[in-house]
């Protein structure tokens, strides 16, 4: 496939329809050469990009980079240029800058055949009532649960949600929550967690960026970076990720279910109470 034919000559149906991908298509085919394993573009360029195909921008200009990075794939002809076993995926790279690199294929998805574990629901009912998005409510559902320290079997205390920093050669990053935990022996963690819901993919690049963070800010706390995803039927998945390799690894998973106290039975208690 000739750079002309992957970039140019979008019809323009394709154009109103599929916008994001039209756009990192072209930015992409722009740097990519034959073999190369990484390569940095401008955020300046999201919109030269868009001027020059004639697709007109969503006012919040990064939603364009954001949506690759945690929604959708890439667009066909960008992952066919990755060899047999690996997968491109966008990074941070400073202040107004990321990068496409090549990694291994790396899937935060949950796994088959898990039990959902039955959690006594303590979610305040106004919660319920007015969180805002799928996000907010999974984040004031894994916290007002204890969800965390139910997970990695420690004391956790959440430091703050949202939390906006910059990290040295990543730029401007935010994690969705950070809790500090505490173990028996006096050990102490600090845990970044992020949590997708409805069709959001959780992002092994997100992991690296919290995990390097973690590094940054807190350099005396070890660091278990933890994942959570909203399942059908009300199930949440949490995921303790690590980094091995410079690939990153589910390291374990555990499925929960929050339901009315009243709804778990003797033979489900003394099931939990075998394992």
């Amino acid at each position: 496939m000739t750079k002309k034919a992957a970039t140019g000559g979008l019809a323009p149906k394709e154009k109103a329809g599929n916008r994001y991908s039209a756009i990192i298509r072209e930015i992409f085919f722009s740097h990519y050469k034959p073999r190369i394993a990484s390569f940095e573009f401008d955020r300046d360029e999201i919109r030269t990009t868009a001027h020059k195909l004639g697709i007109k921008l969503p006012d919040n200009i990064g939603d364009t980079i954001y949506s690759f990075r945690f929604r959708t794939q890439l667009p066909e002809e960008i992952a066919a240029t990755a060899p047999t076993g690996k997968e491109w995926d966008i990074e941070l790279a400073g202040r107004g800058k990321y990068r496409f690199k090549l990694g291994k294929i790396s899937r935060i998805v949950p796994g088959a055949g898990h039990v959902a574990i039955k959690i006594p629901d303590s979610t305040p009912e106004i919660i319920e009532a007015y969180a805002l998005s799928d996000e907010q409510a999974l984040l004031a559902k894994v916290r007002y649960n204890r969800l965390i320290d139910i997970f990695l079997g420690l004391t956790t205390y959440s430091l703050q949600n949202h939390l906006r920093t910059t990290v040295k050669k990543i730029g401007q990053i935010e994690i969705d929550e950070v809790y500090v935990g505490i173990n028996s022996h006096g050990h102490q963690f600090v845990i970044p967690v992020q949590a997708k819901g409805g069709s959001d993919k959780l992002g092994s690049t997100q992991t690296r960026q919290d995990v390097a963070c973690c590094r940054e800010k807190f350099p005396g706390l070890t660091c278990r970076p933890v994942s959570a995803q909203f399942m059908a039927e009300d199930v949440i998945v949490l995921f303790e990720l690590a980094i091995e390799d410079d690939e990153v690894k589910i390291y374990d998973e555990k499925d929960y279910r929050l339901v009315a106290s009243d709804s778990i039975q003797p033979e489900e208690l003394r099931q939990y109470a075998n394992r």
